[in-house]
């Protein structure tokens, strides 16, 4: 039987990363001492792998596919070594896409990225934060940072550091500031060029990434349903957007009629009262598994 070789990121983003294909219809069962976590998919053997490693195991076709950040495909030049399949909008607490900033103190004299000249510049991005620096003509220290990063240059053993954020709280609550952003990064699905080669591996890669891109989709859409009295509906299904149209169908009392579509989730806080005052009744919202 043919198998699919899949890493899975271990670390901040595995269990996000679970719970997906858990939407997107498989169920991986991880440990903390287990770094082949099990799949109820025979065609799939699973491997946890830190996401600055995945790029590099996928180019050497240790692995067929693999999710990992954009940021540590660039960190080991892997943008041509592997097939970037397509990018999914999550992260380890929100969909939002990360950034590597430019962090210092709040005192610090760097107020831009020349500012930089001469500094000493802490990081684990450290091969790309080099780059990026010197094809500006920036003449600075970078240094591999271990961990601890904003501590590095709160306690002034470094001028600045490069760290990556969501939301930018914690960089706010050390009493630092961001001076600039260097890279917006995001999840990606790359997989090994010789199992897109291959047509079963290519299938199931593509099967994957449907149903992975399905599930994501489905987190920012609903149904609502409701009946709709017909003298009102012509505003009603003005006020509905849908894939195509809304459906609707005829109830038994012929006065009403009954609407259903899918709407972006946002929406919803606006629409109910809207299709209330035009004398929606019944009014149901259904969140969704997957949109394809």
């Amino acid at each position: 039987m043919s198998q699919l070789k899949l890493g899975l990121p271990k670390g901040s983003l595995e269990q996000a990363t679970i719970e997906l294909f858990a939407q997107a219809g498989w169920t991986i069962s991880a440990s903390s001492r287990n770094y082949f976590p099990s799949i109820d998919d025979p065609e799939i053997v699973c491997s946890l792998v830190r996401p600055q490693e995945m790029a590099r195991y996928v180019a050497d076709g240790t692995l067929d596919m693999g999710l990992t950040g954009l940021d540590w495909i660039l960190e080991w030049e892997c943008e041509e070594k592997v097939a970037m399949i397509g990018s999914l909008e999550y992260s380890k607490s929100s969909n939002r896409p990360c950034r590597w900033v430019l962090v210092t103190r709040q005192d610090a004299p760097i107020h831009r990225l020349e500012d930089l000249q001469g500094k000493r510049v802490a990081t684990e991005l450290e091969n790309f934060t080099r780059r990026f620096l010197a094809d500006r003509g920036i003449e600075a220290e970078v240094i591999f940072s271990w961990g601890a990063t904003e501590a590095k240059v709160v306690e002034g053993l470094v001028d600045a550091v490069v760290e990556i954020t969501e939301t930018g709280s914690t960089i706010r609550a050390h009493g630092l500031r961001i001076v600039e952003d260097l890279l917006v990064t995001r999840t990606m699905i790359i997989a090994n060029h010789g199992a897109v080669a291959d047509p079963w591996k290519k299938q199931k890669i593509d099967r994957i990434t449907l149903l992975l891109n399905a599930a994501l989709n489905a987190r920012h859409k609903v149904v609502l349903k409701m009946n709709v009295p017909v003298d009102s509906s012509n505003a009603v299904i003005a006020l509905l957007p849908a894939v195509t149209s809304p459906t609707i169908n005829p109830l038994f009392d012929h006065a009403w009629l009954a609407v259903e579509t899918v709407v972006d989730r946002s929406s919803v806080r606006d629409l109910i009262p809207r299709l209330k005052d035009l004398g929606a009744v019944g009014i149901l919202e259904y969140d969704l598994k997957k949109v394809v």
